[in-house]
């Protein structure tokens, strides 16, 4: 439970981020502004506000505009919705439009910039010859270019604020995902994880795991009894795996401090809610770790959330765009775990819209829960396409004022087919309509204004340092210190006096063999003793200088 849930103002257990004034049961910053080299203003020149300080009653939106206006009615905004629609029909300037209004209602929303374009929510508009022939074309007067709050993150640390999470709040199941191991090798790993919980062992970052791997490898005879087999293969596939993954730079996805999600829930001193943009243009260069990293930040907001029934509208809205890919070669024990957060987190007063081409890339389970649906044009190329398009205009409450599938393919850019909840909870019918143009600016923040707006939040000294506290790593490496025993320096064998010759009796054939192989067999077992001892201790060296690089 976070306290004070009821307006989401949490008290921090750590000191307020420099900047930050106590008023009343909130915290405020101060205000800061940036004059961009463009001339145009950022939106964080207003304080930020831990809470929600809007109205109660909350007025539906409008989303599009065909034969009337088309609205979004808040309160059945986190019912979840879907963007659909083919490459370059506008999905992103839909998102874009969404997030401005949820902002506007001060509700906070999370989205994932993939291709670099959406941090110009910070900026006003401007004069654009699209907006304005959009504007014009729907007979829409008085549109004011506006910036949005806007908080900026980047799970490597380059264009915002780093996204960590540790590698026990991970888990098992979402880690082998990121890992692409097999069932086999995911059971090995939920081993390696129960160890470290029964042994008090934390998993903070990626060579605490590489760590526990070699440990449980090293005593996988000792530990066989209790947790079951440890095969030294599928160790080695998960070191080889954790060892790429940090090759790609995955190890600034672990460590601490850790990501809080409830820090996504803010609003302005204005009343907007924040906008929480995630840098994922290079994190989609692994597009599983893309949507394996997206998904746990939505199950973190599952289980940080308390239950809020029904709400007038969203506490969070989060956008998932390129949905499919959470689907994509996803397990059926992991596909019915998103399944259940889907159908839960709507009862905690957040709102999932997944953004993705054909609506038919998502599992049915998923599809109905999804109950705003904006279609953009879909193509049909090939017989398998033209199904496609019949069976996602399918997905549509039908209008019989026309053909749903043959208008699909007809959409012009920002152009949709566009069906909302009314207050009932029902599907409207599909209308055909065009979306309102957005307020924000469609270029991109230039380094100069992205850097002003990191400098103003309040979480910039917070997350910037990496935390590296005793964690399974040094405590298995003290256990291995331990338990090398000390070297002692050799000492020469005693000599054998001579017996003398008239005593000395040539020994039976057969007892000089045995002693021999007696002997042999004492020298073998000493020199595989030492170098086993020598090889343990060079090859716990190695792994520790290796897993202490950062």
């Amino acid at each position: 439970m976070v306290p004070g849930h009821a307006a989401f103002r949490y008290a921090r257990t750590c000191p307020d981020p420099a900047g930050f004034t106590e008023t009343g049961s909130a915290s405020v910053f101060g205000i800061a502004a940036l004059s961009c080299l463009c001339g145009q203003s950022l939106s964080f020149q207003t304080g930020m506000v831990l809470g929600n300080i809007m109205p109660d009653t909350v007025q539906p939106f409008t989303v599009a505009k065909g034969a009337h206006d088309v609205t979004m009615l808040p309160a059945m905004a986190n019912r979840h919705g879907l963007i659909a629609g083919a490459t370059g029909t506008g999905k992103t300037t839909t998102l874009r439009l969404l997030a401005e209004n949820f902002s506007a209602i001060g509700v906070p929303v999370f989205l994932a910039d993939i291709k670099g374009d959406l941090s110009g929510l910070a900026a006003a508009g401007g004069d654009n010859p699209k907006v304005n022939e959009r504007a014009q074309q729907l007979g829409i007067t008085g549109i004011q270019p506006q910036g949005y709050p806007v908080t900026f993150w980047d799970a490597y640390g380059a264009a915002g604020h780093p996204v960590r999470t540790t590698i026990s709040d991970m888990g098992p199941l979402l880690l082998a995902r990121i890992l692409d191991l097999n069932d086999i090798q995911t059971d090995v790993l939920t081993i390696l994880f129960k160890i470290a919980d029964d042994q008090g062992l934390l998993l903070l970052d990626l060579k605490d795991l590489r760590a526990m791997a070699q440990y449980c490898g090293d005593h996988a005879k000792d530990l066989k009894t209790r947790y079951g087999n440890i095969s030294p293969a599928s160790i080695g596939s998960i070191q080889r795996s954790l060892l790429a993954l940090e090759q790609q730079g995955g190890d600034r996805l672990f460590g601490e401090p850790a990501l809080d999600v409830m820090d996504f829930v803010r609003t302005d001193s204005a009343g907007r809610g924040m906008i929480n943009i995630l840098a994922a243009d290079r994190l989609m260069q692994s597009p599983k770790t893309y949507a394996t990293f997206l998904l746990w930040l939505l199950s973190e907001l599952f289980e940080k959330f308390p239950e809020a029934g029904d709400v007038d509208k969203p506490k969070l809205v989060f956008f998932f765009d390129e949905a499919h890919l959470l689907f994509a070669d996803t397990p059926k024990m992991l596909e019915e775990k998103i399944v259940q957060v889907v159908r839960l987190i709507r009862s905690k007063g957040i709102g999932v819209y997944f953004v993705t081409q054909n609506p038919l890339d998502l599992p049915d389970p998923v599809l109905g829960q999804l109950g705003n649906r904006v279609h953009h044009a879909l193509r049909a190329f090939t017989p398998k396409d033209a199904k496609n398009v019949k069976g996602a205009a399918g997905t549509l409450r039908p209008n019989p004022s026309f053909d749903t599938a043959a208008v699909m393919t007809e959409l012009q850019i920002g152009e949709v087919l566009i069906s909302l909840l009314d207050e009932k909870g029902s599907p409207s019918v599909v209308e055909r309509a065009f979306v309102y143009p957005p307020r924000s600016r469609f270029a991109p923040l230039v380094p100069m204004e992205r850097d002003g707006v990191l400098r103003s939040s309040p979480f910039q000294a917070r997350y910037a340092n990496i935390i590296d506290r005793e964690s399974a790593y040094e405590l298995l490496k003290k256990r291995a210190d331990a338990e090398t025993p000390a070297a002692t320096p050799l000492t020469p064998p005693a000599p054998v006096q001579k017996a003398p010759a008239e005593t000395r009796r040539p020994a039976p054939r057969s007892s000089q063999k045995d002693m021999g192989d007696v002997l042999g067999s004492a020298a073998t077992s000493a020199a595989r003793s030492v170098g086993t001892q020598l090889g343990r201790a060079l090859i716990r060296g190695v792994l520790g200088s290796l897993a202490g690089k950062r």
